[in-house]
Formats: structure tokens, C-alpha cells, sequence
């Protein structure tokens, strides 16, 4: 996606050969017009699939999951990883470790959400070691769901997270794959399959 990789290079810091930060559109401030385009993307590419929710983790993907979610016209669920006093009902729990914060999360899902009946399309903000992603798709099936396939806003082709999503026969779909990071130089690889 040309809007989503141009505003990478704009706005987006390298921190270190690992980290992408882009909290100006995504992580922490939020472009609600780039997300509705990246929301538009994902829809298009998953419409076919009969998709009933769309589901993310707390806190980055909500808005590019929100607004797939609006056009696919289906409910967005968002695993929390913490336990409020209002979630007393049975929950699908799984751990998730984080490749930027270095902390393992249990991530949770009430159950009343999430059913056997239901087609499920995983949307996450960056896709690095893929932690996050196989642990909505462990959520998913211990509800009995189908994962149809994976939306990522940033992928990090350098790390290991596509190759374990795609070892468990999942589509994945990344808007933009980072090729490196160095020095302030982000390059991306190029490819159909980034929704272009």
C-alpha cells in the first residue's frame, strides 16, 4: 500500500535494526484517515471469505482492525491483556509475547464473543516474531472459530513471524514489509501481495 509505505518514510524513526517507531499515525497517535484506507484494504482483500469478526489485540490494532470491521459491516473484538472486574464471565486466554516491550501478556477473549459458528479475520498492527498473531489464532480456536487470514499493517520480513504464521496454513496479508532497518533507512520489499 503506497499511502502506508510513504508515510513510513516520512514519519517513521528506526530506533535500531529492530525497531520501527511510528507512533505519529499508528502506536500511539492515530491518522483516522490512513487507518479508514488500511480498514478499506483489508476488507477488499478478505470480502470473499465471509468474514462474521474481525479480532485484534489491545492496544495498536484496534484502530485498523475498528475500521475493517466497519467495512466488512461486522463486530470488532479486541483480547485484552488484563482482566477487568467486568469480565467474571468465562474467557479463552492465551500468552502473547511482545518483541517491543519484552514482557509476556496473558491476552483474553470472553467466550460470549467469540463461537464455533464464527469466520475470523486476525488484524494486527506489526507482524515481527508473530507471537501476538498465533496467540488471537490460539483464541480463536479454542472458541471452535476459523481464522480465514491474517491483515498486518507492518511486517518485518527480517524476523521469523510470516514464516511461523504460514507454517499453520494461515493467509497472511502485509501492507507494508519492511526488508531492513539501519540507520534511519527503512526499504520495503515489493511485491503484489502487500495490497498495492
Amino acid at each position: 500500500m503506497e499511502e502506508l509505505i510513504t508515510r513510513i518514510q516520512i514519519d517513521g524513526q528506526v530506533l535500531d535494526e529492530g525497531v520501527l517507531k511510528v507512533d505519529s499515525f499508528l502506536t500511539h497517535q492515530v491518522d483516522p484517515q490512513l487507518m479508514a484506507k488500511i480498514g478499506e484494504t483489508f476488507a477488499t482483500a478478505f470480502k470473499e471469505q465471509g468474514i462474521t469478526k474481525v479480532v485484534t489485540i489491545e492496544a495498536s490494532g484496534i484502530a485498523p482492525a475498528i475500521f475493517a470491521a466497519q467495512s466488512l459491516r461486522v463486530p470488532m473484538i479486541f483480547a485484552r491483556k488484563s482482566k477487568s472486574l467486568t469480565m467474571n464471565e468465562e474467557l479463552l486466554s492465551a500468552s502473547v509475547h511482545s518483541f517491543t516491550k519484552q514482557v509476556t501478556s496473558q491476552v483474553s477473549i470472553s467466550r460470549k464473543f467469540l463461537t464455533s459458528q464464527d469466520k475470523v479475520l486476525i488484524i494486527d498492527d506489526f507482524l515481527a516474531n508473530g507471537q501476538a498473531a498465533k496467540g488471537l489464532v490460539e483464541l480463536c480456536q479454542q472458541a471452535g472459530s476459523q481464522v480465514c487470514g491474517i491483515g498486518i499493517v507492518i511486517e518485518k520480513s527480517f524476523q521469523e513471524g510470516r514464516q511461523l504464521l504460514e507454517e499453520l496454513n494461515l493467509s497472511v496479508l502485509s501492507l507494508a514489509r519492511v526488508a531492513t532497518l539501519s540507520e534511519g533507512d527503512v526499504t520495503f520489499l515489493k511485491e503484489e501481495s502487500q495490497g498495492e
